[in-house]
């Protein structure tokens, strides 16, 4: 499992939300540099976003879901056509940053 992952989950169907772009950058300067690009799995989830046993310099990063391809899979109007979550990484732990979505509203927090 790599250093960052993510779950996203849709609460207006209670279901993980599979086939979400999702993408790793690092705060350089005023400057995002991208890290990763990935998909969510079936699951909802993303484990792969770096190799395992890589660890990121301390620092200022961000996570991009591109989630109106997703809703627009399901035919659904949306109101967020992307999230970004900025977080900051001061260490070598394990870094998990979940995300609860629906077309109109979205939350997260610092997971385990």
């Amino acid at each position: 499992m790599s250093q960052v992952t993510s779950h996203v989950l849709d609460t207006s169907k209670g279901k993980p939300a599979a086939g979400i772009p999702v993408i790793l950058f690092q705060q350089d300067n005023e400057e995002w540099i991208e890290i990763s690009r990935k998909h969510t799995n079936i699951e909802g989830r993303v484990t792969d976003l770096m190799t395992t046993g890589l660890y990121l310099q301390a620092g200022i990063y961000k996570i991009k879901f591109l989630t109106k391809k997703y809703f627009d899979f399901l035919s659904v109007q949306t109101f967020y056509p992307f999230i970004e979550i900025t977080f900051e990484i001061t260490g070598n732990e394990h870094y998990h940053v979940p995300l609860l979505l629906n077309p109109f509203s979205y939350s997260t927090y610092r997971g385990s």
